[in-house]
């Protein structure tokens, strides 16, 4: 078991937080609502600690839970204290109405991020396929994620595969873009029938 510290204190932060921990991680939350992270600390238990927005991360992995919005800037303010981390993207930039994108191919926000990591740092999308509620319930489901760094990328299927969810690979980090359609998609389908208890999956036939 590993040391997780995750950046953000909102809905995605605890689903992922409180899966973690119920599979034996030790939480690190970090931030900028100090107050809101102890809250969330107490609240996951297992050890969970509170860190300072801004400084290095205890874990080699760092959840960047917060809105797509301030995602690309919480990395930047973080600076050189992400060196050499496995920084895991799980945002969904949706327009106003869910029923589009604000990035392009090619400009995903993962890529933004990226652009702006320190040297060392990996970027990986996950996780913005499963809504929290499906999340936080421990359901088996499927993560789809998308990295440059293969050995990263193991890293990740590993943490994955942690906490009791299937890793599915879907290439390079150029994939992330598609992975943020994913996430429009699953709201599609949970808008218009399919109820907000799903994620999407894959299945050999």
């Amino acid at each position: 078991m590993t040391t997780l510290s995750i950046i953000g204190s909102g809905n995605m932060a605890t689903a992922i937080g409180t899966r973690a921990a119920k599979h034996g991680h030790t939480i690190e939350l970090m931030s900028r609502d100090a107050a809101k992270a102890q809250a969330l600390a107490d609240q996951l238990g297992n050890g969970a600690t509170v860190g300072t927005f801004g400084a290095r991360p205890a874990g080699d992995i760092v959840i960047v839970a917060v809105l797509y919005t301030g995602a690309v800037d919480v990395v930047a303010h973080y600076g050189d204290a992400l060196a050499g981390k496995i920084l895991v993207d799980i945002t969904n930039p949706f327009n106003a109405d869910a029923s589009g994108l604000t990035t392009t191919a090619g400009n995903s926000v993962s890529q933004q991020i990226a652009a702006v990591a320190p040297q060392g740092a990996h970027v990986v999308k996950a996780f913005n396929s499963i809504l929290r509620g499906v999340l936080a319930e421990d359901k088996p489901v499927d993560v789809f994620f998308a990295g440059d760094s293969p050995e990263t990328k193991a890293r990740v299927a590993a943490f994955v595969e942690s906490l009791d969810l299937r890793a599915l690979d879907a290439g390079g980090l150029e994939m992330a873009h598609a992975l943020e359609w994913a996430g429009i998609l699953l709201v599609g389908l949970a808008r218009n029938g399919a109820g907000f208890d799903i994620a999407l999956g894959a299945e050999v036939l």
